[in-house]
């Protein structure tokens, strides 16, 4: 990979620019809001997807509508001759996490990366001695935050790469078959196809651009389940409770503490599966804990099912008088079954990757994303790498060669299928 090679690329100051404008825009979903089935669940995903709007009628899309939940869907027309080939969707998502401001993001460029420590606000710093991914980016232009929000790479990197390669089609006047693209709401709190327009989608093929390191392929992704849990204690004034107060934050605390440790997200990696307390509220009388359960393998969820029901049994029998109810639902499903059914997919991708001189990695998702959702509902969207790094942090970062090669993978999707029948 030559680093310089792809910074003096001709599409890589406006790629820069418009990933700075767009992560400049404050973008946060509502966990609470989405939960409640409000999409979007926040109206400034609206106003970024009005914006977007408004930049490809620019570059010359005018087939773009914005839907009730705000999801902005485009489309470009086959140019003449290429009207048989197959119609491709690629997707990012509008939306930021809320675990760490978004607000009032400031972009840093860093040209000529020196490999040394990046110094940001607040103490923090981001290390090449312990980012594997930023020790190999001499000469590179990194991008971050100032350290005091996240960066929003996740996804507005893959935005800026979508909309950068739809413009470079039109400026250059390439000839190509249908494109599709949508920019969805409310990925980042699970409900991000909840209201996907599948009746607009003519495409077949899809991809999205929601992952990190270059040359990163990621066809299979956890197993992910949600775990409600409602406890029922019994109030008393604390003075007199013995015996018979029954507290339903202690029964939810103690019911954390009896998940296994080793198998938390911050003791985890790889292909390992794991417990993740999401939240935890309530008084003496009701109380909640929300619990994420993710596992790559089908038989291994049901493990983790069967764990959750038994430590709820064990609750309510440890604390008389009180009651424990867990209630569990799917989120989504691995799809590593669906797109191996589908192999064209992804062997059109490996060979978009090899044209930009990388050999492909294929990485396990320890998440989600949109196309996991878009798989379980029948069209196969394996995800691409998109350059950025560290998400939903502070120390969040993007590299812009990376991102290079992001956009020309696309441009090379679009090259491959123009003359596929």
């Amino acid at each position: 990979m030559n680093i310089e090679a792809l910074l003096n690329d001709s599409i890589a100051e406006n790629l820069s620019q418009r990933f700075c404008n767009y992560v400049k825009q404050h973008t946060t979903s509502s966990q609470q809001n989405a939960d409640k089935g409000v999409q979007p669940s926040t109206e400034r995903q609206r106003l970024f997807a009005q914006n977007l709007q408004a930049e490809l009628a620019k570059i010359g899309i005018s087939d773009c509508h914005i839907s009730e939940h705000s999801y902005l869907c485009a489309r470009l027309p086959a140019t003449q001759g290429f009207e048989n080939a197959p119609s491709i969707c690629f997707l990012a998502h509008l939306d930021t996490v809320e675990e760490v401001s978004g607000e009032n993001v400031q972009p840093q460029l860093h040209p000529n990366y020196d490999l040394k420590p990046i110094i940001l606000n607040g103490d923090l710093s981001i290390d090449p001695k312990n980012d594997s991914c930023l020790a190999k980016l001499a000469g590179d232009t990194i991008i971050t935050s100032d350290g005091s929000t996240l960066l929003g790479a996740d996804d507005k990197a893959g935005v800026a790469e979508i909309v950068t390669a739809l413009e470079t089609l039109q400026k250059n006047a390439q000839s190509h078959g249908q494109i599709e693209i949508i920019f969805s709401p409310d990925e980042e709190t699970g409900h991000g196809m909840d209201n996907v327009p599948l009746d607009w989608i003519q495409s077949k093929i899809c991809y999205t651009l929601d992952g990190g390191e270059a040359g990163e392929i990621e066809m299979e992704c956890f197993n992910a389940y949600k775990a409600e849990i409602n406890f029922f204690g019994q109030a008393k004034h604390t003075g007199t409770a013995r015996p018979d107060m029954v507290n339903a934050l202690t029964m939810a605390a103690n019911f954390v503490c009896m998940l296994p440790r080793h198998q938390a997200p911050e003791t985890t990696d790889k292909r390992q599966g794991f417990f993740a307390p999401m939240e935890i509220s309530g008084s003496i009388e009701n109380a909640k804990l929300v619990i994420y359960l993710r596992d790559f393998d089908r038989a291994g969820m049901q493990k983790r099912i069967q764990t959750v029901e038994q430590i709820a049994r064990t609750i309510e029998a440890t604390f008389e008088g009180g009651k424990c109810m867990a209630t569990i639902s799917c989120q989504y499903l691995n799809m590593k079954e669906k797109i191996e059914k589908n192999p064209a997919v992804t062997e059109k991708l490996v060979q978009a990757v090899k044209m930009c001189g990388m050999e492909p990695v294929f990485m396990p998702i320890r998440g989600g994303t949109d196309g996991s959702r878009l798989t379980e509902l029948g069209l196969p969207c394996p995800n691409i790498f998109t350059g950025g790094h560290n998400f939903h942090s502070r120390k969040e970062w993007a590299s812009l060669s990376q991102m290079v090669l992001a956009t020309r993978t696309v441009l090379n999707l679009i090259e491959l299928y123009k003359t596929e029948k």
